[in-house]
């Protein structure tokens, strides 16, 4: 076997190994199964209404905080349909407006649609967890990328929400959010 061939063969069985491990045991990996009858019980119906408050950071591939933001949230529900106004600030002081609907599906699943959303966006929700998996197309002025996103929500014991998401593109980490909602005084 020449040496071009073995060093080719162990980049391949690094890569598969790097790709395997990740699958198994990072920040995807996870399941909403995996928080089954844990309480508090997350349903976005009650928890994701009325006026909220969110703080958050972004950070970049490298772990760098980038940008730092605070945002205004209304949700209101229908029965199993509901809408999301957001408002956000940025450090930059960019400001950025979106407008999330959702509809409430079998066993804890929905599914929710926004501008800025390629297709529709998956949801479940499961003991006090939400998992929502959906492909964001940034603004032109962010780049007008389009990522792949998981985005996790944990409803802690006091009403609060801790919310981490990863952005992808092609597989590669280039973004994490890390947020707070809570519900406005």
């Amino acid at each position: 076997m020449n040496i071009n061939l073995m060093i080719f063969a162990g980049i391949l069985i690094a890569a598969l190994a790097y790709v395997g491990i990740n699958q198994f045991t990072s920040f995807r990996a996870q399941k909403p199964v995996n928080y089954a009858g844990q309480l508090p019980k997350f349903d976005i119906r009650e928890v994701l209404n009325g006026e909220m408050i969110t703080e958050g950071m972004i950070y970049g591939p490298t772990g760098k905080a980038n940008t730092r933001f605070v945002a205004t949230m209304t949700a209101q529900w229908n029965g199993d349909t509901g809408t999301m106004a957001e408002h956000f600030v940025y450090s930059s002081g960019h400001e950025q407006d979106r407008k999330w609907a959702f509809v409430m599906e079998q066993n804890g699943e929905f599914t929710a649609t926004a501008p800025d959303i390629i297709g529709t966006a998956e949801g479940q929700q499961m003991g006090p967890t939400v998992r929502l998996r959906y492909r964001i197309q940034l603004p032109e002025d962010a780049g007008g990328h389009v990522l792949d996103v998981v985005d996790w929500m944990y409803l802690l014991d006091n009403g609060s929400v801790m919310n981490r998401s990863e952005f992808r593109k092609f597989g590669i980490k280039v973004a994490e959010l890390v947020a707070t909602f809570r519900q406005a005084d």
